[in-house]
C-alpha cells in the first residue's frame, strides 16, 4: 500500500470549467436582481457599461490563461503576483480574494433562503410545524440558507467532478428559463429598443460611469473560478479554456437579459423593482405556474453559485496553507474523496458563523452589506494587481511579435491600469458623497472603511505569516508546486 499522503485526482474537463466558471458568476443571479440597480446607476446604458466592462475583463483573462500556462497553480492571482510584484501584493491578492469570497458567502447564503421560502409560498406552503415560513424574516431566511450551503459544501466535499456535474444540469435549466422569457420580453416589449442603449458617452456624469462600471465588472466576477481547479484538470489548459467560453457566454447572457428588460419594462419601472426584476418580469408575462419558473431559476443560480464559492476558496486557502502563509489545517486532503475535505467544512462555518453572528450584532450586519455595496473595489484591485503581474512577468515579449506583446503585456497592463484607476476614482467619490461618517452601507465612509479594513487585515496577515510562521513565500515569492510539495494526510 502506497505511503503517500493523499492529493487532488486530475479529473476535470472543459465542460467542468465552464460549469464552475459560470456558476460562480451567476448569470441569472445578476441578471435578476442586479439589473435595477445597473439602471439606477446609469439608466438605460446598462447594456453599454456592460460592454465597456467587458473589455477589462477580457484582457485580464487573457492575463489569467497565460500566467496558467506558464506556472499553473491553484492559487492563481496569490501566486503569480507573489512572484512578479512582490510577496505582499501577493498575499494581499489571495486574502481579499479569500475574504471577499466569505463575505459574499455570508450574504448570499441568507439571500437563497429567502428565495426558497418565496418557493415554497409560491407552491402553498406557508407554515410548517406551526412555524410560518416567511421569506422576509432574517432569521428564518438566514437558517434556510445555512442548510443550503451545508448541502452544497457536502456536495464538494465528496467530490469536485460530482459537484460539477451538478452545477452543469442547475445552469441548464435556469439559463432555459432565462433566455425563454428574455425572449418573450424582446417579442412582447413596448419599449423600442435605441441604439443609444449601447452608446456609453450618453452617460455624462463622471462618478456615475464609474459606479456603473465597477458595478459591471462585479457582474462578470467568478469566471476566474475555472483557474482554481487547474490542478485538477485534465489538461491545465482546460482552465483558460472554461473561463473563456464562460466569460464569453455571460457577456451574451447579460446583453440579452439587460435589452430584453428595457423592452418590456420603463426606466422607473426597472429601478422600482429592483432586485425583483427576474420574477416580476415573469408575472408579467406569464400565469401561474409558469410565472414561478424565473424564481426557481433564481434559486438554482443561488444554490449553484454557494457551491462554486465554496470549492475555489477552500483551494485557494490549500495553496496557502502548503506555503506556510495560512496554517497547515488548510493543507489535509481526504484520501477518501481526494478533495480538501476539511477546509471546506470550515469556510463552511465560516461563512455561516459570519451570518448568525450578523443576526447578533446589528453593526456586523451593516458592514456585511457595506461590503458587497463596494465588493466592486475589491475585485477591481485584485484583478488589476493580478493583470500587472502578467505585464510584468512577460514584459520581454515586447522584443517579439506584436500580436504575442499585445496578448501578454499591453493587453493586461492597460486593462490592470484601467481597473485600478476606476477603483481609485470611486474611492475618491465615496469620500465626497458624504459628510460624516456612519454605520450604514449607503454612507460613503464605511462604504470606503470596509474594502479598505480588508485590505489592512491582510497586511496584519502578511506579517504575521512572514515573522511567525516563517513562510518561505516570502523569501522566494513563488508559490509552492503541487508536485513538490507532501500535503497532510486526513484519512478520517
Amino acid at each position: 500500500m502506497s505511503s503517500e499522503p493523499p492529493g487532488l485526482r486530475r479529473s476535470l474537463g472543459v465542460v467542468d470549467g465552464v460549469a464552475i466558471a459560470a456558476s460562480s458568476t451567476a448569470a441569472t443571479t445578476s441578471i435578476g436582481i442586479g439589473m435595477g440597480a445597473l439602471a439606477a446607476t446609469v439608466g438605460l446604458q446598462a447594456p453599454a457599461i456592460l460592454l465597456v466592462a467587458f473589455l477589462p475583463i477580457l484582457g485580464i483573462a487573457s492575463a489569467y490563461a497565460r500566467l496558467n500556462r506558464s506556472e499553473p497553480n491553484m492559487g492563481s492571482g496569490y501566486v503569480w503576483v507573489g512572484r512578479s510584484l512582490g510577496p505582499w501584493p501577493g498575499f494581499i491578492t489571495g486574502w481579499v480574494t479569500l475574504v471577499g469570497t466569505v463575505i459574499f458567502m455570508a450574504y448570499t447564503s441568507a439571500v437563497t433562503g429567502s428565495v426558497f421560502l418565496q418557493f415554497a409560498n409560491k407552491a402553498g406552503l406557508h407554515d410548517l410545524a406551526g412555524l410560518a415560513l416567511d421569506p422576509n424574516s432574517t432569521a428564518l431566511s438566514t437558517a434556510v440558507g445555512l442548510v443550503v450551503l451545508a448541502v452544497v459544501t457536502y456536495t464538494a466535499i465528496t467530490g469536485v467532478r460530482r459537484a460539477t456535474r451538478l452545477q452543469t444540469w442547475l445552469l441548464v435549466f435556469e439559463y432555459a428559463v432565462l433566455l425563454v422569457f428574455c425572449a418573450l420580453a424582446l417579442v412582447s416589449g413596448d419599449h423600442a429598443f435605441q441604439w443609444s442603449w449601447l452608446n456609453p458617452f450618453a452617460i455624462h456624469d463622471g462618478t456615475a460611469f464609474a459606479q456603473g462600471l465597477v458595478l459591471a465588472v462585479f457582474f462578470f466576477w467568478g469566471w476566474d473560478a475555472a483557474f482554481s481547479v487547474t490542478e485538477e484538470t485534465k489538461d491545465v489548459r482546460d482552465a483558460g479554456r472554461g473561463g473563456f467560453i464562460a466569460l464569453f457566454t455571460m457577456l451574451a447572457m447579460f446583453l440579452y437579459g439587460a435589452v430584453a428588460f428595457q423592452r418590456e419594462m420603463s426606466l422607473p419601472e426597472l429601478i422600482a423593482q429592483g432586485p425583483q426584476g427576474l420574477t416580476y418580469l415573469g408575472a408579467k408575462l406569464a400565469s401561474e405556474p409558469w410565472a414561478t419558473l424565473p424564481l426557481l431559476a433564481l434559486l438554482f443560480s443561488a444554490v449553484a453559485s454557494l457551491q462554486s464559492s465554496v470549492i475555489p476558496t477552500a483551494r485557494g486557502l490549500l495553496a496557502m496553507g502548503r506555503d506556510r502563509t495560512m496554517g497547515p489545517v488548510w493543507t489535509r486532503v481526504s484520501a477518501r474523496y481526494e478533495s480538501p475535505a476539511l477546509g471546506t467544512v470550515l469556510i463552511m462555518s465560516i461563512s455561516g458563523g459570519v451570518s448568525l453572528l450578523a443576526l447578533a450584532i446589528p453593526q456586523l450586519n451593516q458592514m456585511i452589506l457595506a461590503a458587497v455595496n463596494s465588493i466592486g473595489l475589491v475585485v477591481a484591485l485584485y484583478y488589476g494587481l493580478t493583470a500587472l503581474a502578467c505585464a510584468v512577468r512577460f514584459r520581454e515579449a515586447l522584443r517579439g511579435p506584436l500580436s504575442g506583446a499585445l496578448r501578454a503585456v499591453v493587453a493586461p497592463a492597460l486593462s490592470g491600469i484601467a481597473l485600478l484607476g476606476i477603483g481609485v476614482y470611486l474611492a475618491r467619490s465615496y469620500l465626497t458623497m458624504s459628510d460624516h461618517f456612519e454605520l450604514s452601507p449607503d454612507n460613503g465612509w464605511f462604504m470606503l472603511a470596509v474594502p479598505v479594513a480588508i485590505v489592512a487585515s491582510g497586511l496584519v496577515m502578511a506579517a504575521y505569516a512572514k515573522y511567525v510562521r516563517r513562510s518561505p513565500y516570502f523569501v522566494t515569492g513563488r508559490g509552492t508546486a503541487a508536485e513538490t510539495v507532501r500535503l497532510t494526510s486526513d484519512r478520517t
